[in-house]
């Protein structure tokens, strides 16, 4: 791969983008309202990249993103970042965030503890906020105190969030789900024979 590109693809929340260099991606889009506005925030996000159709490799992290939101379990913590120009702290935050398993949750505050800084829950948000690479780098997954969704700077915010966490069939608070219930429920005994 030379120099950046971008190209549109189509899951099952609808168009997504992805932006590469030869580094590795160096960024993701969430759909946007539109196509048109996807396809407008990649340009305005990457002016230098090229529409292009994808290479082979960021052809197979297309089909694996896809995957997961269809309900997959790929947490897609292999697939190489450039993290040319990322801030240390936020690359801390999503490496930890990376190792969130589909279907898990976390908190600003638990990340936080986990890179060692109790009080810097603000700053984990912030950071994931900034996330050039959502999906890839599962902002989605990591919730404010209680289960609550927290923001989240995608199109649709806090209901792209919980569309997201559903798809995983992620836990969100103590409360069963339906598909808590669908295991808890027993099994129907087999009736006597008569």
């Amino acid at each position: 791969m030379t120099g950046q590109a971008f190209a549109l693809f189509d899951t099952p929340i609808g168009r997504c983008g992805i932006a590469w260099g030869e580094s590795g991606l160096i960024g993701m889009q969430l759909p946007e309202a539109t196509a048109v506005a996807a396809w407008a925030r990649l340009r305005q996000r990457f002016p230098e990249a090229a529409e292009l159709p994808p290479p082979p490799e960021i052809e197979r992290v297309i089909d694996r993103i896809v995957a997961l939101l269809a309900g997959g379990r790929d947490d897609l913590a292999d697939v190489a970042l450039d993290q040319t120009g990322v801030p240390a702290f936020n690359l801390r935050v999503y490496e930890i965030a990376r190792a969130i398993t589909p279907g898990l949750t976390s908190t600003y505050g638990e990340v936080a503890r986990a890179m060692g800084e109790p009080g810097a829950a603000r700053a984990v948000g912030k950071a994931l906020g900034e996330n050039p690479w959502p999906i890839v780098v599962p902002c989605h997954r990591v919730l404010a105190a209680s289960g609550r969704m927290g923001g989240f700077t995608a199109d649709g915010g806090p209901t792209t969030k919980a569309r997201l966490l559903t798809l995983e069939r992620a836990r969100t608070s103590a409360t069963p789900t339906l598909f808590d219930l669908e295991f808890s429920v027993a099994p129907p005994r087999a009736w006597p024979a008569g």
